[in-house]
């Protein structure tokens, strides 16, 4: 006896007709794809727990409830914001192929309130955190290089991971990277950050693989690539011994980012750099300057 198939605006039905868009048509990265799918099964088992089984039957005051549900379970604003894009990208593409009759988050909009500043080094921590991989080690060189190039490039950790052997141009000075939706961009790579690479790829990396092959830049002893969580561990490591108790890859970005600033590069070349599609998203780095400027003068004896 064949199984009914479900309807097609059934909720697991329109989930993972919207999680194939995103993977094959939008190319996301398989961690945000990871994300998107994680909030939306969290949101499903919302809907079903109200008793809706449909996603044509979700109507604007459902998508208002459940951000508000969101919001008594102390969700920052950062993550109701992330939850409420996922439940928009749902829902516009329900719309969109005809499954739901209207979009019912249009118009919402996440609760406000402030936002966090990210938080960051200053100079004399970075170099600290910098200095503690032994270079005269292949492991040791490789994590330098890393670490330099994490800086020196503000990229996200995923994207430093994932960096293949020809990413690097040494005569150009630059690192060709892949962000989010597969989009390329050229960062350029200073010269501590260059000459790490440098010494990395004259002799850690061929130790660590021996006579094994790669194409990936950053490998491990087991002649395999650099995992995200392989490397936050090192972090965390040479953090302590620095005296930098809680030290996260985006910690380095956000400092690429607020030093830059601070040192008057052009907002639009940072957002450039970061690989931010929205400007907005790169003016949060405004504010932790003026910040920063507010706690300078502030020590002014005449403040």
């Amino acid at each position: 006896m064949s199984l009914t198939p479900p309807p097609p605006d059934s909720l697991p039905t329109a989930l993972d007709r919207y999680l194939d868009h995103l993977r094959v048509e939008r190319a996301l990265m398989p961690a945000t794809l990871e994300s998107y799918s994680r909030d939306l099964r969290e949101y499903l088992e919302w809907l079903e727990s109200q008793g809706i089984l449909q996603i044509s039957q979700v109507g604007r005051l459902h998508v208002l409830a459940h951000l508000s549900a969101l919001h008594a379970r102390g969700l920052s604003r950062a993550s109701q914001a992330r939850h409420l894009a996922a439940v928009r990208g749902l829902h516009r593409f329900a719309a969109a192929e005809g499954v739901a009759p209207a979009d019912p988050s249009d118009g919402v909009e996440a609760s406000r309130g402030s936002r966090p500043l990210p938080r960051f080094l200053v100079v004399d921590e970075v170099d600290r955190l910098l200095a503690q991989p032994d270079a005269r080690t292949p492991p040791g060189a490789r994590d330098r290089a890393m670490l330099e190039l994490l800086y020196a490039s503000g990229l996200r950790v995923s994207e430093l991971v994932g960096l293949p052997l020809t990413a690097v141009d040494a005569q150009l000075g630059i690192v060709r990277v892949r962000g989010k939706g597969g989009k390329e961009r050229v960062v350029p790579v200073g010269e501590r950050a260059q000459d790490a690479l440098a010494g990395y790829l004259r002799t850690g990396r061929g130790v660590l693989l021996g006579a094994r092959q790669s194409r990936d830049l950053f490998v491990t002893p087991r002649g395999r690539r650099m995992t995200r969580q392989g490397f936050w561990k090192l972090l965390g490591r040479y953090a302590r011994a620095a005296g930098l108790p809680d030290v996260h890859p985006h910690t380095l970005r956000h400092s690429f980012a607020t030093h830059l600033l601070e040192r008057g590069a052009d907002l639009r070349a940072v957002q450039a750099m970061l690989g931010h599609a929205d400007i907005a998203t790169t003016q949060i780095y405004t504010h932790v300057d003026r910040e920063r400027l507010k706690a300078i003068i502030a020590k002014h004896p005449r403040a």
